[in-house]
């Protein structure tokens, strides 16, 4: 398993070795003991999710306020999806830039996207089937998002905005500079 640190250094590609012949393929998708020794801290994923979804189709950018935040690993099972992490975190060098990686069913890559970053992403292909870890519950109180076509944000989705399918949730998130709801950079999340 190969751990690459991104542009946003808390934001981690997952590469896992795939071993395969003319049977087929073999994948560790998660090791928590090699994740935690190249992190230097614990994360205890509690729930798995799973959505399909059809090309255009946009989900994000959502996160969870504490004591509700949520570390996601996430991967795709089939397809394809360019997946985004912002970086929400006031103070923080990187506030406000994001890592755009695409994920696809050939490429088994998984992006670790920790707490303190909204997350989003965007489907490339019909019936892309997205899987997910998180390390806390849902929280419909705690829950918040961001307006993906904030310009301050200047995400480039790789699809024409006509191209896009949004649940109504998604339409009428606020601006990054709209919202109050952050996290602090340097706050230990992970208490």
């Amino acid at each position: 398993m190969n751990f690459i640190r991104t542009a946003i250094p808390d934001v981690v590609i997952v590469e896992p070795t795939v071993h395969g012949d003319h049977r087929g393929y073999f994948v560790e998708t998660f090791r928590a003991d090699k994740l935690e020794e190249f992190l230097g801290y614990k994360i205890n994923f509690g729930q798995d999710n799973e959505s399909k979804s059809s090309k255009g189709v946009l989900r994000g950018l959502h996160y969870q306020l504490a004591p509700h935040a949520q570390t996601k690993l996430v991967r795709v099972i089939s397809g394809r999806v360019l997946d985004v992490a912002v970086d929400i975190r006031r103070n923080s060098p990187t506030f406000g830039q994001h890592v755009a990686v695409e994920l696809t069913a050939d490429n088994k890559r998984q992006l670790l996207v920790p707490r303190g970053f909204a997350h989003g992403f965007v489907v490339l292909e019909d019936d892309t089937i997205f899987a997910y870890k998180v390390d806390n519950y849902y929280s419909p109180e705690c829950d918040r998002g961001i307006a993906f076509n904030d310009p301050v944000l200047n995400i480039d989705w790789m699809l024409k905005t006509e191209e896009l399918k949004l649940s109504a949730k998604d339409t009428t998130q606020p601006k990054l500079n709209e919202t109050n709801d952050l996290f602090e950079f340097g706050v230990d999340y992970y208490v």
